[in-house]
């Protein structure tokens, strides 16, 4: 009988054994290193479908009180864009009936079975699709964000799974300099290339799975553009630069994200232009129309 491993992607705790058709009841505690208080002790049920390699998940609406005998309802789902939810210390789950990706381990033998169901497996799907892709070679895939956040927002990704930044080592460097190399012609071949000015980088802790790299242009003209997350996302030290990955990874063989890196998104809202200080979105988006005119 093949056995599923829930496996945190930064390694915050142990694998979790997740038996066959079994209920496993997860939440704040030893087990999940979880102990913000906002996450109950029973936040999530899982249950694994080893053979079809995904797990059922079912999320808990939130318990203050800490009380966790009654009937516990789920928790509705947000209408709201990927790029606005952010990783937090917690466990992720989706609708009852949706599926997550698991390891499944037969005997020694370890196979990854992913869903693309869930909201950040999104990008997997996105990159399979010709309507979405603007280019492909042999090593990567470029398609158009599905919410861009400004006039022109690529996403380079490569064909190989890899999850997240954390996952890149030294033997990815030529491969992430390819991608530096095919966001540059991205940038070359834009026809407002000569009037916009642009920047390639990567989410310091990116809200959808499969590492990213993102070209996108300064003008930030979109309505997808919503909230102050957005917009300390690319304008901020959150927004890793794409050659400082590159050196990171040919000086210490890894990327080194800095704690309290989430942090970055709380800041007050300020023009990248010209630093001043904006109290809302819709003001500061009015603002930028200044820096980039029509």
């Amino acid at each position: 009988m093949p056995i599923c491993w829930l496996i945190s992607e930064a390694d915050t705790h142990k694998p979790i054994r997740l038996p066959h058709h079994q209920t496993v009841v997860l939440g704040r505690g030893p087990e999940t290193t979880i102990k913000d208080k906002k996450c109950s002790r029973q936040q999530v049920e899982l249950k694994a479908e080893c053979n079809k390699g995904y797990v059922k998940v079912k999320q808990f609406k939130e318990d203050p009180t800490g009380d966790h005998g009654g009937t516990k309802r789920p928790r509705e789902p947000s209408s709201e864009d990927p790029e606005s939810r952010r990783e937090e210390p917690s466990v992720k789950a989706a609708k009852q009936t949706q599926k997550v990706s698991v390891s499944v381990s037969h005997g020694e033998a370890t196979n990854t079975s992913e869903s693309f169901g869930h909201w950040s497996q999104g990008l997997k799907t996105s990159m399979q699709d010709p309507k979405m892709q603007v280019y492909k070679d042999e090593k990567v895939v470029v398609i158009k964000d599905k919410y861009p956040k400004a006039r022109y927002h690529w996403l380079v990704l490569p064909w190989q799974t890899i999850s997240s930044l954390k996952a890149l080592s030294e033997e990815h460097c030529d491969l992430v300099k390819h991608m530096q190399q095919v966001a540059d012609q991205m940038v070359q071949q834009c026809p407002d290339a000569s009037s916009l000015r642009f920047r390639t980088g990567y989410h310091a802790i990116p809200s959808m799975s499969h590492v990213h790299l993102h070209v996108i242009s300064q003008d930030f003209d979109s309505p997808c553009l919503k909230n102050k997350k957005h917009w300390n996302s690319f304008t901020t030290d959150y927004f890793m630069e794409s050659r400082d990955v590159i050196q990171m990874l040919e000086t210490n063989g890894r990327v080194n994200v800095k704690e309290g890196t989430s942090e970055l998104l709380k800041l007050p809202l300020r023009c990248h232009m010209c630093r001043k200080d904006i109290p809302t979105i819709p003001a500061l988006k009015e603002h930028l129309k200044s820096h980039f005119p029509r």
